[in-house]
């Protein structure tokens, strides 16, 4: 058996593990000779595959990646992979809302309404329970309890430091609704989020990849983890932005 045979059969087992209904390879992804081939033998032999990063944190990866770039219909496919492996509807849904930090809310609202259809199409009840809403106040407080735990002494620092004039016009926001209100809704742990983070920023190819992967291993992930959800976004937003992101992140994970 050659490697690229190797590759090849490593990538089938891992595609008909997450699309069982397309396990018999009737439904190639594209026309042109060789594509699928190639997606089956990079893609899943190459990078699903890969250890340092269990498979429900890879599509956790991959579900940011898409809906930060909004690659909807792959979105829809991969959700519905991800109800195969055992993420739940509530995860995948807070996965698309966590990056409208990111990529702007109206990102999360395409995103969860691609998600949505592939729940009705498969009648998967979505729970709504959520804690009693917080005060302003009491949002700030929790916001600024993520941001230590994950940067540190860096929490403040840069467009975070209280006293700019200017970023402080923003800020205070992004700390009550990103960190304090998105971070704290149920359905995803913090290591979790701090992987969505990471995909989303490299795939949105934003600089604060380089401060969020740092701040990662605070919050319980490895430097080999923080790796590979980088790696995990290459097939998805491009490999170039997953190389520049590794590259920032190069004397912190090295």
């Amino acid at each position: 058996m050659t490697e690229r045979d190797t590759l090849r059969a490593r990538g089938q087992a891992m595609r008909a593990r997450l699309f069982p209904a397309d396990a018999d390879g009737t439904q190639p992804k594209s026309s042109a000779p060789g594509y699928d081939t190639m997606i089956t033998e990079a893609v899943f032999g190459g990078v699903w595959t890969r250890p340092g990063l269990g498979l429900a944190d890879r599509m956790i990866c991959t579900l940011a990646a898409l809906a930060s770039v909004q690659r909807l219909r792959h979105l829809a496919e991969f959700t519905a992979a991800a109800l195969e492996l055992g993420l739940t509807p509530r995860a995948i849904q807070e996965i698309c809302i966590q990056i409208g930090i990111y990529a702007g809310l109206p990102a999360s609202e395409e995103a969860l309404a691609a998600a949505a259809r592939v729940f009705a199409d498969r009648k998967v009840a979505i729970p709504n329970e959520l804690p009693p809403p917080a005060s302003l106040d009491a949002l700030t407080a929790m916001g600024e309890a993520v941001m230590r735990a994950l940067h540190g002494e860096r929490a403040t620092g840069g467009y975070a430091a209280p006293d700019n004039p200017v970023t402080s016009a923003l800020y205070p926001i992004a700390i009550q609704w990103g960190y304090g209100e998105i971070w704290h809704r149920p359905g995803l742990e913090r290591r979790e989020r701090a992987l969505v983070a990471v995909a989303a920023f490299t795939a949105l190819k934003l600089g604060q990849v380089q401060k969020f992967g740092e701040s990662a291993l605070n919050v319980g992930l490895s430097k080999t983890e923080v790796i590979e959800a980088i790696v995990q976004t290459g097939p998805y937003s491009g490999f170039a932005p997953a190389l520049n992101a590794l590259g920032a992140l190069s004397e912190v994970l090295r």
